[in-house]
C-alpha cells in the first residue's frame, strides 16, 4: 500500500496556560508556543503531527523549527510515500542535520495517516497495548513551601497517584518544599524531583542526601545533560533512583548512559527523540538495558499529549504517570474533543491513527506567525 504526500500544511499557535503560567529551573512560562502539521495525500486522507517545544530545554526555539518545516521539510515531503517511514526520514535527514523535533512532526503526521488508512490505533501499529488504563502525573513548579504543599494535595484529592516537583536555585529550598509536600500528602503518594540539570555534582549530591528521608520515587536530570560521569557519581552517593532527560537525545546519547551507568530511569519522548519510529527503538534499547521508563513531555498539545499516550500503553517497562499533561496546563487547546485528565487517569483513547480532529476555529484563535 502506497500513500503519496501531495499537501502538508504547517501552522504556528501560540496557547495561553493555565494560572499565569509554571515556574522551572530556566525559567517562567506563560504561554506553550507549538507547530502543528497536518498532511493530505493522493486520496485525501489527513495526518496530523504536533509538536510542543520549551525555552532553555529545546535544542531548537520554536521558530526555528517552524522555519525549518515552512521552508525546508514540508516542501521536500510533496510526492514521499508516508508509509515508508524510513524512506521519510532519509529524506529528511538529507535536508537538514538535527531539528529532531521538526522531524518528529512530519513522522507523527504520516504515522497518524498510516493508521488511518489502515484503520487502526497508532498503539496497534506500534505493536499493541499492555495496559487499557493510562495514570497520570501532578507537576509542582518551584513554589514556596505552603503553597507547594496545598497544590500537591489538591492534585492528591483529585486521584492523582504521582507528582513531579520541580526544584532548582536552593537545595534547602528544595527540601522545605518536598518536606511540606510530602507531609501533605502522606506516604501513598509518589514523588518526583526534577532538577533541570541546574545543579553541580556536590550539590546535586547535598540535594539527594536532604531529599533521601522523603522516599522519592527518582530524581530527575541532577547534572548538567553532558556530565554523565556526574551524574554517575550522584547515582552512585545517594540513595534514590536516578533519571535521566537532558542527556537523553538520540540513540547514541541513551547508549552513553546506558554506558556511564549513569541512571536507573530515562524519559523518552515522542517529538524528542524524532518520532515514534526512533522512540520506539530507543524504548527497547532502555529495556534491554534493564531501565525503567517515563514517557511524557508536560506541555504538549492534544495531538502530542495522545501520541504520547499511544506511545506509552505499548511497554511493560513505562512507568505508571505519564508526563504528557499538557491538557492540564492549557486554557484551550486545538482538538475538537480536550482530552479530560483532571481525575489523574485515562481510558486508552481509541483511534484509527491517533484519533483528533484539528478545530478549526481554536486554530485561528490561537495562530502566531
Amino acid at each position: 500500500m502506497r500513500s503519496i504526500i501531495n499537501k502538508v500544511e504547517v501552522f504556528g499557535v501560540a496557547m495561553p496556560l493555565v494560572g499565569g503560567g509554571f515556574k522551572n529551573a530556566y525559567a517562567t512560562k506563560t504561554v506553550q508556543k507549538s507547530a502543528v502539521i497536518r498532511i493530505t495525500d493522493n486520496d485525501g486522507r489527513i495526518g496530523l503531527g504536533n509538536i510542543d517545544p520549551s525555552p532553555g530545554y529545546s535544542v531548537e526555539t520554536i521558530e526555528d523549527s517552524l522555519k525549518v518545516l515552512k521552508e525546508v521539510l514540508a516542501p521536500s515531503m510533496i510526492g514521499v510515500d508516508a508509509f515508508n517511514i524510513h524512506e521519510l526520514l532519509i529524506a529528511m535527514n538529507k535536508k537538514v542535520d538535527h531539528f529532531y523535533d521538526a522531524k518528529a512532526a512530519i513522522e507523527m503526521a504520516c504515522t497518524d495517516l498510516i493508521c488511518g488508512k489502515l484503520d487502526i490505533p497508532v498503539y496497534t501499529y506500534l505493536g499493541g497495548q499492555v495496559v487499557d488504563a493510562l495514570q497520570f502525573n501532578a507537576w509542582i513548579g518551584i513554589l514556596p513551601p505552603d503553597e507547594a504543599a496545598a497544590e500537591a494535595k489538591k492534585w492528591f484529592d483529585k486521584g492523582f497517584k504521582s507528582a513531579k516537583v520541580k526544584v532548582g536555585g536552593n537545595i534547602h529550598a528544595d527540601r522545605d518544599r518536598i518536606a511540606a509536600i510530602r507531609a501533605a500528602v502522606g506516604p501513598s503518594m509518589k514523588l518526583r524531583a526534577d532538577a533541570n540539570a541546574g545543579y553541580q555534582v556536590d550539590e546535586a549530591i547535598a540535594l539527594g542526601k536532604l531529599l533521601e528521608p522523603f522516599d522519592l520515587q527518582l530524581l530527575e536530570q541532577p547534572v548538567h545533560a553532558d556530565d554523565l560521569s556526574g551524574m554517575a557519581k550522584v547515582r552512585q552517593a545517594v540513595g534514590i533512583p536516578i533519571m535521566a532527560d537532558e542527556s537523553i537525545v538520540d540513540h547514541e546519547s541513551l547508549i552513553a548512559v546506558i554506558k556511564a551507568d549513569a541512571a536507573d530511569i530515562v524519559k523518552l519522548k515522542v517529538m524528542k527523540q524524532g518520532g515514534f519510529l526512533k522512540a520506539r527503538r530507543m524504548l527497547e534499547t532502555a529495556s534491554a538495558a534493564g531501565l525503567k521508563v517515563v514517557i511524557g513531555h508536560g506541555f504538549g498539545l492534544g495531538v502530542n499529549t495522545v501520541a504520547e499516550i499511544m506511545f506509552a500503553c505499548t511497554s511493560p517497562d513505562v512507568l505508571p504517570g505519564l508526563e504528557c499533561v499538557g491538557p492540564l496546563k492549557t486554557v484551550d487547546d486545538i482538538v475538537t474533543q480536550k482530552l479530560d485528565i483532571s481525575s489523574g487517569s485515562l481510558s486508552l483513547p481509541h483511534g484509527p491513527g491517533l484519533g483528533v480532529t484539528l478545530d478549526e476555529a481554536k486554530m485561528k484563535k490561537y495562530d502566531f506567525v
